[in-house]
This record gives C-alpha cells, structure tokens and sequence, in this order.
C-alpha cells in the first residue's frame, strides 16, 4: 500500500465530480485525480475508510494515497481527507468583521453556487421554495453575498444579498409587520398539526394540535404571522 501524501486541491470539476490534487514527489510536482462525490463519501465514511465527508474546495490541502485505478489504466488519489484551507480561514475571520463579498453564480448538478473572486472557493447558495431561482442568463454575473454557518466550515454556504421572491411572500412579508389577521384555509390536519394556506397555497404553515379540536379541512381560521424569514413561516390564532 502507497504511503500517505499531502497535496492541494487545484480544480475541481463538480459537474463530473472529481478534482486535481497537486503534490510534490521528491522534487518533482505532480497532480492526480481524485472522486469528491457525495454519495461515495458517505459510503466510504459509513465503512470507516474516512472520518468524514466534505464539501471540497479549489485550495484545500488534503491526505490522501496513490493507487492505480480499478480500470487499471491510470493512478488516481483514493481515501482523500480534508486537512485545512488558509484561504478559507481568511474568509471566515473576515466574515467575522465585514460580511460581504464579491463572486460569480454557478450553477452545478442542477445547485447554485457562488465562486468568491479572489479566492475562486465555491459556495452553495439553497434557495427557499418562496424566492425565484436565478435564470440561465443570470448565471456567471457578479453577484454579492454573505456567508452563513461560518461556525461549521462543511456546512458553510452563501446568502445572496439581492434576493427575489413570489409575490405571495411579498404579501406576507406586509402582513407579518402590520399583525394583520389573515383568514387562513385549513389543507390538513394529522396528530402534529393543523396546516393551513396563509397565503393562498404558496405561504403555508402549521398550528399545534388541539385537544378538543373540532376543526375540520376546509374550514377558515383567522392566524397572525409571528415569524417570518426566507425559509420559515410561525403563525398562531388570532384573538377572538
């Protein structure tokens, strides 16, 4: 078995799932390819090989082996392990004091991403079921965002700072900071909850179950929004 190498990550290809580690070999610098698949990350950590999975990036050192491939046609890098990124880290202390960045939208395996302009690290940008995903034509342009999670680098990902949304949120969004009472349509009931339609069927959200509840699918109850984020809706009944 090969002996354990340290290298840099200095391509990554997420689209065929695989990127170039570049090492040094006594004097002589050489690259390899290694697998940054999800899903064979999580095999391999569930059968012990790795002590966890990543979400790699352009500049992260890593460990890993040399070995030929089981096609037997080439040496590819194998049980690869994510050791550390000083560029990161010098993203994150700056997260710490000015939040804002400068990068390019992305998009790979059908998810978006943003590569930072200096560093050229990609980062994933989720979006709500509520906001409008950016079009194709929208991609490659500079867009700017924060950095979220920042305390757990595997999960650490971007929030776009223009953001669209439905026009059902927009509605929400106005009557979450009025208290408006909305007339909600209850779409659901099981025993942890009373989903209802807040704002048509696009703004939906639960009540807590009731003991003596008598409340039927179909029926109207009046809710007030008490939190409302990108992601997540609160309500609670009115008061008679």
């Amino acid at each position: 078995m090969s002996e354990i190498t340290q290298g840099k990550i200095t391509f990554i290809n997420h689209d065929k799932k695989y990127a170039i580690i570049e090492y040094l070999q006594g004097n002589k610098k050489k690259v390899v390819s290694t697998s940054i698949d999800d899903a064979l990350q999580k095999k391999e950590k569930l059968k012990g090989i790795i002590k966890k999975t990543h979400h790699y990036m352009v500049g992260d050192v890593v460990s890993f082996r040399v070995r030929l491939s089981d096609r037997g046609d080439k040496m590819i890098a194998d049980k690869t392990e994510f050791l550390y990124n000083n560029a990161l880290d010098v993203l994150l202390n700056k997260s710490s004091e000015t939040n804002k960045f400068t990068g390019y939208l992305k998009i790979a395996d059908d998810k978006y991403y943003v590569k930072e302009i200096d560093s050229y690290l990609f980062f994933p940008v989720p979006f709500s079921l509520w906001q409008i995903v950016p079009t194709e034509n929208e991609l490659n342009e500079q867009v700017t965002f924060s950095l979220e999670n920042t305390h757990k680098k595997e999960k650490i990902f971007a929030s776009l700072f223009n953001n669209r949304y439905i026009p059902e949120f927009e509605q929400a969004v106005k009557l979450f900071k009025s208290k408006t009472p909305v007339d909600a349509t209850v779409y659901k009931i099981t025993p942890l909850g009373i989903y209802v339609n807040v704002v048509s069927d696009k703004i939906q959200s639960k009540l807590l179950p009731e003991k003596d509840n008598k409340i039927a699918v179909g029926d109207v109850i009046k809710i007030i929004i008490t939190h409302l984020a990108k992601d997540k809706i609160a309500v609670k009944k009115a008061d008679a």
